[in-house]
C-alpha cells in the first residue's frame, strides 16, 4: 500500500522544482515530505519526527507553530491581509519600522521593506549607487566584498558573492567587482587575521576608493563559505576605512541578525553603525517572507526631492505585507518579554559539556561557536560527504545540512538541552 509520504513525494517530484537542488539526486535520496511542525520538530505524513537543527534554512527562531506568533497572525487576518505600500500605509509596517529603529545601531531608520534576503541586498546595492549619483558622484558604482562571501542569488547579490557553485554559471550576467581578503581565512589567530584583512582592504581603497560605492560584509560569520567566523575588530577597522575613503558599509545581517551571534545584531559587537543594514530570515520567526533595509538620514535625504527620477523607484507588489510585519512584531515582542539574548547566552554556556564531547572525537576538527551557531569540520575522504551525512542524520531523526565537510548547528532558540544532546549523539554516531 502506498503511504501518505509516498503519495506526496510522487506529487512533489512531478510538479515542484525544488530550490538549491540537483533534482536527479532525489532518484536515490527521497525528498522529506513535511505535514506539520511542532516546536523544534518537523513531522512527516507518516508521523516520523525530525529535529530541525538548521531552523529550516536559518529562519525559525522560536519553533514551529509558535502560539504567540500564531495569535498575532490570527488577529491580523481579521483586520487587513494586504494593501499596497505605494501611496498607502498601515499600522504593522509603521510599527515595525519604529521598533527596528529603536533596536538597530543608533542612526538607522527609514526601513525599506522587501520579500527576502537577496532582495534586501539588491536594494542596498542600488540605494548606494543611486545615492552617489544623486550626490553628483556617478563614478562611484563599484562594490567590494570579502573572499568567500555569500549575499544571495539574484544578479546584483551574486555579483558580490564569492562562492563558485552559485556564481560561476551566471558569470556573463554579473558586473565586475572587487574581492578583498577575508578576516576568517589564513594563518594566525583571529586578531592577526583581522589585521591582515583590514590591511588588504586599506590597500584596495587607497587605490580604488574614488570609484567604490560600498563594501558589503556578513558581520562575524560567513555562512555559505562554511560558517567561517572572525573577530569583531575587523568590522571596526572596515567601518573606519569606509568612512575615511567615502565608501558606504553594507552589513548583510540576513543570517547573523536577531540573536544568532550572541547579540541582537552582530554589528553591536564591533560598536559600529553601517550605512545600510540588511535584515531577513529570522525577522518573522520563520513564518512569512520579509526583509528590510535600514539606512541613515543622510542616505534618505539624498532621495528626497521634487524630481521623481531622484526617488528610489524599487518595489514589489507585497512590499511591507501586514501579515509579515505583524509576525515580525510578535517576534520582537518575544525577544523583549523573554529576554531572549540573555537566555541564549545561558543556554550556550550550559551546552559546553556537550560541545566538549564533539571536540574529543578524532575526526572532528576546528570546533567553533559564535552565539547560537556551532560549527566544525568532519575528516572524510567521501566526495559526497554533505549528501551522505544529510541522509545519515535523517535516518537518526535529525535535520542537518552540511556545507562541504562543515557540519553546523543552528537550531531554533527554544531547543532544550536534551534536544541539543540528541544532536550531539547523532553526529557522534555518524562521524
Amino acid at each position: 500500500m502506498t503511504s501518505a509520504n509516498d503519495e506526496w513525494l510522487a506529487r512533489s517530484r512531478a510538479a515542484v522544482w525544488h530550490p538549491c537542488t540537483q533534482m536527479k539526486v532525489h532518484e536515490a535520496l527521497p525528498l522529506v515530505p513535511i505535514a506539520r511542525g511542532e516546536g523544534a520538530w518537523l513531522v512527516d505524513f507518516d508521523g516520523r519526527r525530525y529535529l530541525d537543527a538548521v531552523s529550516s534554512w536559518w529562519v525559525n527562531l522560536f519553533g514551529h507553530a509558535n502560539p504567540r506568533i500564531n495569535a498575532a497572525l490570527h488577529a491580523q487576518l481579521d483586520t487587513l491581509e494586504h494593501a499596497m505600500l505605494a501611496g498607502f500605509t498601515h499600522a504593522p509596517a509603521v510599527e515595525l519600522a519604529e521598533r527596528l529603529a529603536t533596536l538597530a545601531p543608533a542612526g538607522l531608520g527609514h526601513a525599506f521593506y522587501a520579500s527576502d534576503g537577496a532582495s534586501a541586498v539588491e536594494i542596498a546595492l542600488k540605494m548606494s549607487v543611486h545615492y552617489w549619483r544623486n550626490r553628483g558622484q556617478p563614478h562611484k558604482r563599484r562594490f567590494v566584498h570579502l573572499a568567500g562571501s555569500y549575499h544571495g542569488e539574484t544578479l546584483g547579490a551574486l555579483a558580490v558573492t564569492d562562492v563558485a557553485i552559485f556564481r560561476d554559471a551566471y558569470g556573463p550576467l554579473l558586473g565586475a567587482h572587487a574581492t578583498v581578503p577575508s578576516p576568517a581565512a589564513g594563518d594566525g589567530d583571529a586578531l592577526e587575521r583581522s589585521a591582515r584583512a583590514a590591511a588588504g582592504l586599506a590597500r584596495h581603497l587607497a587605490v580604488h576608493g574614488r570609484e567604490t560605492a560600498a563594501l558589503i560584509v556578513e558581520p562575524l560569520v560567513q555562512g555559505a563559505a562554511g560558517m567561517r567566523m572572525y573577530d569583531a575588530s575587523y568590522l571596526a577597522a572596515a567601518s573606519a576605512l569606509c568612512a575615511e575613503h567615502g565608501v558606504h558599509l553594507i552589513a548583510d545581517e540576513i543570517m547573523t541578525g536577531f540573536g544568532r551571534t550572541g547579540t541582537l545584531f552582530a554589528c553591536e559587537q564591533a560598536g559600529i553603525r553601517p550605512d545600510f543594514l540588511c535584515l531577513s530570515k529570522g525577522i518573522t520567526g520563520g513564518y512569512l517572507p520579509l526583509s528590510a533595509v535600514m539606512t541613515t538620514d543622510d542616505v534618505y535625504a539624498a532621495f528626497y526631492d521634487d524630481d521623481v527620477a531622484r526617488g528610489f523607484l524599487h518595489s514589489h507588489s507585497y512590499t511591507g505585507n501586514p501579515l509579515a510585519c505583524r509576525a515580525a512584531l510578535a517576534v520582537l515582542d518575544i525577544f523583549r518579554d523573554d529576554d531572549v539574548v540573555a537566555a541564549n547566552r545561558a543556554a550556550a554556556a550550559r551546552r559546553a559539556p556537550q560541545r566538549a564531547r564533539l571536540a574529543a572525537h578524532p575526526r572532528i576538527a576546528n570546533l567553533r561557536r559564535c552565539g547560537m551557531i556551532d560549527a566544525f569540520e568532519v575528516t572524510s575522504a567521501r566526495p559526497d560527504f554533505a549528501r551522505w551525512f544529510f541522509g545519515e542524520a535523517l535516518a537518526r531523526n535529525v535535520l542537518l545540512r552540511p556545507i562541504g565537510n562543515t557540519v553546523y548547528f543552528m537550531p531554533p532558540y527554544i531547543l532544550t538541552d536534551d534536544e541539543y544532546a540528541q544532536l550531539v549523539d547523532a553526529v557522534l554516531a555518524i562521524a
